[in-house]
């Protein structure tokens, strides 16, 4: 005899079958949309921004990033570790050369300058006094060499007379040599006087010049005092704007600490960097274009860092109009540095799909312009106007060259 099944267990299994048909329709469902999504979504023709592939000469030119900054700036540092003791100037303010900023805390300085001056002095005053010691003892030296030099040519002649007495007979040799030892000692003192005079020029030369050596090195240290003074009176060294001041009465600065920045509003110049892989490829007196907004302003490189910072190369681009109207201090713009060119070569107008070389999927319209097709393209080199297409179009093709990442997964586009 059959057994008769529970009603709840009927609906378990009606309920089990049910479940398995929804999986199974969203499964479809989802299936579909995916490839409604792949083949068939559409686009809005204002929505696509197309341009032409061509054919033609391309000037290689290497994108780079700068700001504006003033063609001539002066930063002031504090020459010694003191205070701010008072500020005459703002942060903005227009100042003429010569202009007092700040005024620092000089009180030990001035007492360093005095004491140097004092030191100088002393050693001028000692310097003078050698120079007349020793300008007397070499004359006292001298007076004694004539006085000897006179002895010695009496003594030669009481000699010769000796001689020519003894030769007529009415000398005797014992006065003869009594002479020649009395003009043989005068002359050796007068050689002994002679090599001592000659000594004591050295050695007064070499006191004067010790002593001469000792006043230029205290010069030296009164000049650095000085200068350190005058610096510490802090003024500007140029006409232009303060555009920045450490103002905060009181506060202690360090030797070397930046303190002040003249900068020079009439003039400017373009700090720029680079990507240290890109670095090789600039060149002092490359030809740059900068862009600031819609405007196009021309320079050169005229400087390059050796060493690279966070994978950036500093450099610095001269422009040829430094004072144009559009410029401002700390304005940031896009840099293109030319590269050398190539001709005959594929070009795709560059567009915000373009990050560098490499492979890229762009949307390449269909003939007759109805619908899009993605295709994979491989790009080269590029300038601000144009990007090399190495592979993947052709001269004619029309490619959708704004932002179309939204699209992303979708191999077909229709254009309504």
């Amino acid at each position: 005899m059959d057994k008769k099944i529970d009603k709840s267990q009927l609906r378990r299994e009606k309920m089990r079958r049910a479940l398995v048909w929804v999986v199974v329709v969203v499964a479809v469902g989802a299936a579909v949309a995916v490839a409604v999504s792949m083949t068939g979504r559409s686009v809005k023709s204002t929505d696509v921004t197309l341009a032409t592939v061509e054919r033609g000469t391309l000037d290689i030119m290497i994108p780079a990033n700068g700001r504006v900054t003033p063609a001539v700036e002066e930063i002031i540092t504090s020459p010694i570790s003191t205070r701010i003791l008072k500020t005459f100037v703002q942060p903005g303010d227009t100042v003429t050369q010569g202009t007092a900023l700040l005024l620092l805390d000089l009180a030990e300085e001035q007492a360093t300058y005095d004491k140097n001056l004092d030191q100088c002095q002393i050693g001028r005053s000692r310097l003078k006094q050698t120079r007349l010691n020793n300008s007397t003892m070499l004359s006292d030296l001298a007076m004694q060499i004539d006085i000897k030099e006179m002895q010695v040519k009496a003594l030669s002649i009481e000699l010769d007379n000796e001689r020519r007495l003894d030769s007529l007979g009415t000398g005797t040799g014992d006065r003869v040599r009594q002479a020649e030892s009395a003009l043989h000692v005068a002359r050796l003192e007068l050689r002994q006087l002679r090599e001592k005079l000659s000594n004591e020029r050295l050695r007064s030369d070499a006191v004067e010049e010790a002593e001469r050596l000792s006043i230029n090195t205290m010069e030296k240290d009164l000049a650095l005092s000085r200068r350190t003074l005058d610096h510490g009176r802090l003024s500007a060294p140029l006409s232009g704007v303060v555009t920045y001041l450490r103002s905060d009465i009181g506060a202690q600065v360090n030797a070397g600490e930046r303190i002040a920045v003249i900068s020079d509003l009439s003039s400017f110049k373009i700090d720029g960097e680079v990507a240290e892989g890109s670095s090789g490829r600039v060149a002092v007196g490359a030809r740059v274009e900068a862009h600031l907004g819609k405007l196009t302003l021309p320079g050169r490189v005229t400087n390059i860092t050796p060493r690279s910072k966070g994978g950036l190369v500093q450099f610095i681009v001269r422009l040829d109009n430094e004072s144009h109207t559009a410029l401002r201090a700390g304005l940031s713009t896009e840099l293109y540095i030319a590269h050398g060119s190539k001709s005959d070569v594929t070009l795709l107008p560059r567009g915000s799909y373009f990050k560098g070389p490499g492979v890229y999927s762009l949307f390449v319209a269909e003939p007759g312009g109805k619908s899009l097709s993605l295709r994979r393209v491989t790009l080269g080199e590029s300038n601000d106007k144009w990007v090399e297409v190495t592979r993947g179009l052709n001269p004619g093709e029309s490619v959708a060259i704004n932002d179309m990442t939204r699209f992303e997964g979708t191999k077909k586009l229709m254009i309504d």
